[in-house]
């Protein structure tokens, strides 16, 4: 059931994916005893979406990950859809003896009797050994709104300023706020969203916390994470939007108008993102992790025996842009540990009809270019490059549009949504653009200006298309630096 040297083709080398079977939404990513817990929507029986259980894999350092067996498992009250796991330090629920353990906070998932409608219902299970095995509560479910049908995806965390636990969970068009005391007992707060940012699909997975706005001295703000469910309307599908404001312990206050719409990531494949409970002080991080992949096609990617990936663990800031306060994502620093061999290029002219073919392997590689526009009017980086493969990583200068082509980057006939150009807004910065990419074997990762705009995809191409080619299409343009460091396996 187990392939043992995870090598198999478009295996990711340094993303996580799953031992076998079917893997989407990251689930209660929880810090605890030295550790790094990641949850997962896991069918183990088949390699598309089936009965959902949680998959469970914990690392020291966000990089190598340790498959665990399952967590949670269906029972009388449905299956185990997505939710959050936190640190229960004081032992509000009486779980733990007085001690310290890990709570989950999830969806029940099944019908209500004698009926097709869909029933959602959220509760717990504790841990008393670091994760390593679950009881489920015998109370469950804790929370139920039977006038609601999307009712899901719970987000728990402590506000300290009320002294109180707060449930962010999905209501179909909304989100919902809940209060408690013991993590058994909420009562309804307040919502949000049912006028306010995109609604191109039912809402989904939402998170939210504090963070400091970098160099503007005691100033925080609150960051509302939410995805979006694939619509047949929409050609994007599935994707993850965020609201900026402030919240008081009952209700999230935006700061952008109804109509303004953030997007986390301007790819194809990044959802269902939430980020880590629990992280300490000293650390002080706020590090996220999304789903590789798209509804659109989710359940048909080439892969045999396995399906999907996580995202790269990215650390989350606020940064005041011309634009206001906006979320900045960088890589997190852990994937340092796997950095081998490095080559460096400086004040490169590139011309057109000159493309500059690099003797490097771009396989495995993290690669920093920074571009300095002189006249030419669309210019980049192909990567995963063949005869007849390339992804191609471009800037429109004239209408200052980031963009990624992948037309013609592997398998991509497994369906119509597939092979695209798409991308984002972006302008250069003292004349200058500067990509930071993360390239492995079925996916690509694009930081540019330092985070101010990502995009996320993935590709599918022949292990020997392993090309890395610089590119213009008119007139010449300076790489004033390029950077590209091979990353080792995890395996």
């Amino acid at each position: 059931m187990i392939n043992v040297d995870m090598k198999e083709k478009f295996r990711p080398q340094y993303h996580f994916s799953p031992e076998s079977n079917w893997m989407n939404d990251p689930n209660g990513m929880v810090y605890y005893a030295g550790e790094y817990h990641l949850f997962y929507q896991h069918h183990p029986y088949g390699t598309t979406w089936g009965p959902m259980h949680w998959g469970h894999a914990v690392s020291k350092d966000l990089i190598h990950w340790d498959h665990h067996p399952i967590a949670l498992a269906p029972d009388e009250h449905g299956d185990i859809f997505s939710g959050s796991v936190v640190v229960d330090w004081n032992d509000s629920t009486g779980f733990f003896k007085g001690a310290s353990g890990l709570v989950a906070i999830f969806t029940h998932a099944d019908q209500y009797p004698d009926s097709d409608r869909s029933r959602q219902r959220q509760s717990l299970a504790y841990s008393t050994d670091c994760g390593r095995t679950w009881t489920k509560y015998e109370g469950n479910p804790v929370l139920a709104e039977e006038s609601i049908t999307d009712f899901r995806d719970p987000k728990v965390f402590w506000h300290e300023e009320t002294h109180k636990w707060i449930m962010i969970l999905a209501a179909g068009n909304h989100v919902r706020f809940y209060a408690s005391h013991n993590l058994k007992s909420w009562e309804f707060a307040s919502e949000f969203g049912s006028h306010s940012g995109s609604h191109a699909g039912v809402w989904e997975c939402p998170d939210i916390f504090k963070l400091p706005v970098v160099g503007v001295e005691n100033t925080s703000k609150w960051v509302m994470i939410v995805s979006i469910g694939n619509d047949s309307a929409f050609i994007e599908g599935s994707r993850t939007q965020y609201f900026i404001g402030q919240f008081d312990g009952i209700s999230f206050t935006n700061e952008n108008s109804d109509d303004t719409v953030l997007w986390l990531d301007y790819g194809r494949d990044n959802y269902a993102g939430v980020t880590w409970s629990d992280i300490s002080h000293e650390d002080g991080r706020r590090i996220f992790i999304g789903w590789m992949s798209n509804w659109k096609y989710a359940n048909e990617t080439p892969t045999v025996g396995w399906r999907s990936a996580v995202t790269l663990p990215r650390e989350l800031t606020l940064k005041e842009t011309s634009d206001g306060v906006r979320l900045i994502q960088t890589p997190v620093a852990e994937l340092e540990k796997i950095r081998r061999e490095k080559r460096s290029w400086n004040q490169l002219f590139i011309e057109p009809g000159k493309h500059v073919s690099l003797d490097v392997s771009g396989e495995q590689s993290e690669i920093i270019a920074e571009f300095e526009l002189e006249s030419a009017t669309e210019f980049g980086i192909k990567i995963r490059k063949s005869d007849s493969e390339e992804t191609i990583i471009g800037y429109d200068a004239v209408n200052e549009f980031l963009f990624i082509n992948r037309i013609n980057s592997g398998v991509t006939e497994f369906n119509e949504y597939f092979p695209c150009l798409h991308g984002a807004s972006l302008k250069a910065e003292n004349n200058r653009i500067k990509l930071h990419i993360l390239v492995d074997s079925s996916s690509v990762e694009i930081f540019a200006n330092n985070g101010q705009v990502v995009i996320t995809d993935l590709i599918f191409p022949d292990p020997k298309s392993t090309g890395i080619e610089l590119y213009t299409t008119n007139k010449k343009v300076k790489l004033a630096s390029l950077v590209i460091v091979q990353l080792a396996s995890i395996f």
